[in-house]
């Protein structure tokens, strides 16, 4: 029967999908640790998530009604926050869920192309090989920034240009003039896609109140990196009302359950808003505490920059490294696939007693290769 199945699905699937990956998660890659970890548990630095777990209340009255589709505490109160009215504004299953929306919303399937930026986050690429769209690349130049002059190159090739900015997995947050040039020279053939999934950590680099000036701005924000929300998956695209009333064309009828609307809706509040901030102050001072000690450890060399809430290094004893931390439970991202970044792992940055665990570990690592040469 297997064998019959396998070929019927490989009659029907997609063309576009025969040969694509899986984009590949940090929960994917050590799916299992959770079940063999024995007493030893895992600590995971390796998806940049927040290590703060906050409370919220939940009503159960209206699970048996269908959520609404942009619910109104949520879209107006993170309207207020991000600086833009609420027709601004689209909330998603994640930012994840807002990328592949824009994709499917401006691009043709089989005709039209997108630009990123490489090295840069690996969904743009995903969703858009997912729908069948075509994907050009300008990469970043040696220091991270911008390759202007070739980005310049693909007017009128593109529908839709990516840019991370703080970049995941840099650290580095792109210069305003460098943005603002590519919005001008893509006015009327492209939408720019400034995805600030990290902002909170660079908050004076945002370009959320930009509309006005710049029609074919979009920014995407998210909940699961400052706000300490990944399992909740709550994201948001904002940009100009035409633009936004595009996306509710392809949107799922439900994209945000009523839990979820709840607990979203709690965390932008007063006092939610508050919790944030303080979180964000005391993971940037455990980041500088990390990169100041990560820096005397071994042949580490710490790449791009610290605009998020992880660092990036590079190492000759990388796979090694690795290997050494994923024996003893510690997760962090290898990179080393990306362009430009060999030999480069990222951690997210835990809690102090995580971030002291980890510092122990990579310390005791070069202390044994050292004994062993």
């Amino acid at each position: 029967m297997s064998q019959d199945l396998n070929t019927l699905i490989d009659k029907l699937v997609c063309e576009n999908l025969k040969t694509l990956v899986p984009y590949e998660s940090a929960r994917r890659l050590f799916a299992a640790a959770d079940n063999d970890a024995g007493e030893q548990v895992p600590v995971w630095l390796n998806a940049n998530e927040s290590p703060y777990a906050n409370e919220f209340d939940v009503d159960s009255a209206y699970f048996n009604r269908y959520p609404d589709c942009q619910p109104s505490a949520v879209i107006n109160q993170y309207a207020e926050y991000a600086g833009v009215n609420n027709k601004q504004l689209l909330v998603s299953r994640g930012a994840d869920e807002g990328i592949e929306l824009l994709i499917r919303a401006f691009c043709t399937p089989g005709q039209d192309n997108i630009l990123i930026c490489p090295p840069t986050y690996g969904m743009y690429a995903i969703s858009a090989e997912t729908c069948n769209v075509g994907i050009l690349k300008a990469p970043l130049n040696t220091d991270f920034s911008l390759d202007l002059d070739l980005v310049k190159t693909f007017k009128d090739k593109v529908n839709l240009v990516f840019i991370c900015s703080p970049n995941n997995p840099t650290g580095t947050s792109v210069d305003k003039d460098q943005i603002e040039q590519v919005l001008t020279h893509f006015a009327g053939s492209a939408l720019v896609v400034v995805d600030e999934a990290y902002i909170e950590f660079d908050a004076d680099n945002t370009w959320s109140t930009q509309l006005a000036n710049y029609p074919n701005l979009v920014v995407l924000r998210t909940l699961s990196k400052a706000f300490a929300l990944a399992g909740l998956r709550c994201g948001f695209a904002i940009a100009n009302e035409p633009i936004i009333h595009t996306l509710l064309k392809v949107i799922a009828p439900y994209p945000m359950p009523e839990p979820v609307a709840q607990i979203a809706a709690q965390a932008l509040n007063k006092n939610g808003l508050a919790t944030m901030q303080n979180q964000v102050a005391a993971i940037q001072q455990e980041k500088q505490k990390l990169k100041q000690i990560l820096s005397t450890l071994g042949d580490i060399q710490l790449v791009g920059d610290d605009k998020a809430n992880f660092i990036l290094f590079r190492t000759e004893q990388k796979q090694a490294l690795m290997d050494y931390l994923v024996s003893n439970k510690m997760f962090i991202r290898d990179q080393s696939k990306q362009l430009n970044l060999g030999n480069c792992l990222r951690i997210t940055v835990g809690s102090p007693a995580q971030n002291q665990q980890l510092l122990g570990l990579i310390t005791r690592f070069y202390q044994q290769l050292g004994n062993q040469s």
